[in-house]
């Protein structure tokens, strides 16, 4: 795969132009995790998109090897007039951290040996490969008067869990409960809140196989009053979930936070088929 440049013109106005960031550094964090930090000369047109939402996530766009593609990229372009086997790849994760003074952002990937596009990628980056992205969006905060505050998810959500937590303000009461596959899976968490973190291991069991946050979840004392819920991750965790909150516990929709960040068995494309196919709710 290789980038050659165009002029810029006004025909790219309003097209998809992903930024490209850079590698500097790459380190395994856990057996299942790779941390890869990134920064960019278009960081600063990054950083007017940041919307200081502790989820905030980037579509991150592979291409395929083999295939000169336009400097700057556009996406549109691409699609319009690349044949099928030359589409990028487009994978969403979240942000565990932007660092708007140095200019960088860190992503924390999940592994899964050789299988899929991202991970392969990513336990295998060196300082100076090169990925584009697009983004950041995001949508949920801390709600600093939240009586408390409910976090759940497995290892996909731990890095929006991460920054969550850090975001949480001081002497904030929280209960988290997050799904990894044994101790050596577990990572620090930093937060000024008060925080009660119960780590889940599934043991060897397949990840989105197991009703161990949904079990925690119901079998929670909650303190008084509607906590805010943040909780992230695969598609079926949710379901198991949505409805004990809204109906049995009552909390008020607008204090929920729920995203499937991906389904068991299916690729990123189809969950998103899928989830475009569910009734909203």
């Amino acid at each position: 795969m290789s980038i050659t440049a165009q002029p810029e013109s006004s025909a790219t106005k309003g097209r998809r132009l992903p930024l490209r960031f850079e590698v500097v550094s790459s380190e395994r964090l856990t057996p299942l995790m790779q941390r890869v930090v990134f920064s960019s000369h278009q960081f600063v047109e990054f950083a007017r998109k940041f919307g200081g939402f502790a989820d905030s996530y980037v579509k991150l766009v592979f291409l395929p090897e083999g295939f000169d593609y336009p400097d700057p990229l556009d996406l549109d372009f691409v699609k319009d007039t690349y044949p099928p086997e030359a589409q990028p790849t487009i994978r969403t994760y979240t942000l565990r951290a932007i660092d708007l003074e140095h200019g960088r952002i860190t992503i924390d990937f999940v592994l899964h040996g050789d299988s899929g596009v991202a991970g392969p990628w990513a336990a295998s980056a060196q300082p100076g490969d090169t990925l584009h992205l697009t983004g950041p969006g995001g949508a949920y905060a801390p709600d600093p008067v939240a009586p408390w505050h409910l976090v759940a998810g497995d290892e996909a959500a731990l890095p929006a869990i991460q920054a969550t937590l850090e975001a949480m303000p001081a002497g904030a009461r929280v209960h988290a409960y997050v799904e990894v596959d044994g101790p050596d899976d577990e990572q620090p968490v930093v937060s000024e809140a008060h925080v009660a973190l119960t780590w889940l291991h599934r043991r060897g069991a397949a990840p989105g196989s197991t009703t161990l946050i949904a079990d925690a979840v119901r079998a929670d004392e909650w303190p008084p009053g509607d906590p805010q819920v943040f909780i992230h991750g695969e598609a079926g965790l949710l379901k198991q979930l949505r409805s004990y909150l809204l109906n049995e516990r009552g909390v008020p929709r607008e204090r929920l936070s729920l995203s499937g960040y991906w389904r068991k068995g299916a690729t990123e494309e189809g969950f998103r088929a899928w989830k475009a196919s569910q009734p909203k709710v």
